[in-house]
C-alpha cells in the first residue's frame, strides 16, 4: 500500500512540475515591442478576410471628403439676401428675434444642408431694419443670430460649426424707407464660411 501511495505522489509531482515547466503558452514579443515601440496592426491585403468591407469604407469616405471639398471649394451663389446658396436667409417681424412659424421650414432646409455638409460651417448674421437706434439695433440683431443658431442646434447641427454676428442696421439690403425694404432688412443671413 505504501508503495502504491509513493507511486502516486511521484506521479502526481511529475505532472505537476510537466504543467509548471511548460506554462501557458507566451505571445512572440518582437524586439520592437519589447523596447517599448507602438507596432501597429496591418490592415487585411487583397484576397484577405475583411479585405472587402474595409475597401468598401475608405473608398465611401475618400467620396464623401471629395463631395465635401467641392463644396467648400465652389464659389458660394447668393440666391436672397447676403445668404450663401443652397442656404436661405429667414426674416423677423417688426422688434421680434423668435422664428416666424412660416419661416421655420426655411431654416429646417438650412439644417438639412448642414447635416449633409458636414464640413460647412456657416456664419449667422442677425440683420435689422432702419428703426431703432443703433445700439438697440445691434442688439436686436444679435439676438436675432442667437435664435436661428439656437434652432438649428436643436435640430442636430453641432453649435461649434456655427457663430454669430449682429450688423444691426448697419447693411441694409434695400435703402428704402417702406415697409416693403424694412421687411427684407429683418433677416438672418447664413454666409458658408472655410
Amino acid at each position: 500500500m505504501k508503495k502504491i501511495l509513493w507511486l502516486m505522489l511521484i506521479v502526481i509531482i511529475s505532472v505537476g512540475l510537466a504543467f509548471s515547466v511548460s506554462g501557458c503558452a507566451k505571445k512572440k514579443v518582437t524586439a520592437e515591442e519589447e523596447m517599448g515601440a507602438v507596432v501597429e496592426e496591418t490592415a487585411p491585403g487583397p484576397g484577405e478576410a475583411g479585405y472587402e468591407k474595409i475597401y468598401e469604407e475608405a473608398m465611401a469616405a475618400k467620396e464623401e471628403s471629395l463631395e465635401a471639398q467641392a463644396v467648400m471649394e465652389k464659389e458660394p451663389e447668393v440666391l436672397e439676401g447676403r445668404t450663401s446658396a443652397p442656404l436661405l436667409p429667414i426674416y423677423f417681424d417688426f422688434d421680434k428675434s423668435n422664428i416666424r412659424e412660416n419661416q421655420r421650414d426655411r431654416i429646417k432646409k438650412n439644417a438639412a444642408f448642414l447635416k449633409e455638409n458636414k464640413v460647412v460651417r456657416a456664419r449667422i448674421e442677425g440683420n435689422c431694419d432702419e428703426r431703432g437706434t443703433n445700439e438697440y439695433n445691434m442688439a436686436l440683431g444679435e439676438r436675432r443670430a442667437i435664435s436661428a443658431k439656437k434652432y438649428l442646434v436643436n435640430l442636430g447641427i453641432h453649435e461649434d460649426r456655427m457663430h454669430t454676428i449682429s450688423y444691426g442696421e448697419e447693411k441694409p439690403l434695400l435703402y428704402g424707407h417702406d415697409e416693403y425694404s424694412w421687411a427684407q432688412n429683418r433677416r438672418d443671413d447664413f454666409v458658408m464660411v472655410k
